[in-house]
């Protein structure tokens, strides 16, 4: 979890200490010494491949048949878990910056997490061309695992404000994930850190929506609706609220977007057969991808 002093610092180049300037100066005489050119001589592995864990990494794609798109598969959905992460991380951070009242810093993490959910939403394309008959070769070899069991994809589903504890059950076996998820499923989620500080600044937003259960799945109200037109009346440059309400737009319609894209992909694949979870696939995806997010964000423009 991201500290508030951290959220206020992270978007901006913190002084550099003394042990990073003497690593700076050590850099650049090492350069003059070399004269410009690589290191190519290492006793052990490169500090590259140690620093990124490259051999961990690609350790990890381990097809389980001879199907050429298995990997593709696995690549996919291991990219897509690591994007999870950094997505996260930055809405966890625009979270607690508007819980603090740091609208300038909450707006640095929102853009630097719609950047990251483009390229999340990029993703879909390594599966753009995958045929049924291709998936079909390798689908037996995963049994029952599905993205419905992603718990790095549930974590921002919490964060989102779509709360549901039932959704803690299938990581049961994993204590920490629990302790994650259920830390996750208690706390305000972004787009209430938002409504609170619409609250705080006066705007229509009841109490009721200011100091809800967090752990229940956020409901729109016409209040909340009113409170952003209010925000929207004035669309001026310098007002932070309306810069904010774009900025949250922008991440609901990249949710949106990728909920859509794994929709068409599972459609491609698979079409309306049952999905491995023990959903019933296509219907549960065409479902969530009509969800919402940040409802009153959308409502509010056929009255705008």
């Amino acid at each position: 979890m991201l500290s508030t002093t951290s959220v206020q610092q992270c978007p901006y180049a913190p002084a550099e200490s003394e042990a990073q300037e003497n690593a700076a100066a050590a850099r650049v005489r090492k350069a003059e010494s070399d004269q410009g050119e690589p290191t190519l001589n290492f006793d052990r592995n490169t500090p590259y491949v140690d620093y990124a864990g490259i051999d961990t990494l690609l350790d990890l794609k381990k097809p389980r048949t001879d199907e050429p798109a298995e990997s593709a598969f696995i690549i996919t959905t291991q990219v897509m878990e690591l994007l999870f992460t950094l997505v996260q991380e930055r809405w966890e951070a625009a979270r607690d910056a508007l819980e603090a009242d740091d609208v300038p810093s909450a707006l640095v993490w929102l853009r630097g997490a719609r950047k990251a959910q483009d390229v999340l939403n990029d993703s879909w394309g390594l599966l753009a061309d995958m045929t049924p008959t291709q998936f079909n070769r390798f689908r037996d070899s995963f049994g029952e695992a599905s993205g419905f069991q992603s718990y790095g994809y549930r974590k921002l589903e919490f964060i989102l404000g779509h709360k549901s504890a039932a959704m803690i059950r299938p990581h049961k076996a994993m204590s920490d994930v629990v302790t994650e998820l259920t830390e996750l499923l208690e706390r305000p989620s972004l787009y209430d850190a938002a409504l609170r500080l619409l609250h705080r600044r006066g705007l229509s937003v009841p109490d009721t929506v200011a100091d809800r259960d967090w752990t229940a799945d956020y409901e729109a109200s016409e209040q909340v609706e009113r409170a952003w037109l209010e925000v929207y009346a004035d669309d001026r440059p310098g007002n932070d609220l309306f810069l904010l309400a774009e900025a949250l737009v922008d991440v609901a319609e990249g949710v949106t977007r990728w909920r859509q894209l794994h929709l068409v992909a599972v459609k491609r694949a698979m079409g309306a057969k049952p999905g491995s979870g023990g959903s019933n696939g296509l219907r549960w995806l065409a479902r969530n991808a009509e969800q919402d997010v940040f409802p009153e964000l959308w409502s509010l423009r056929s009255t705008v």
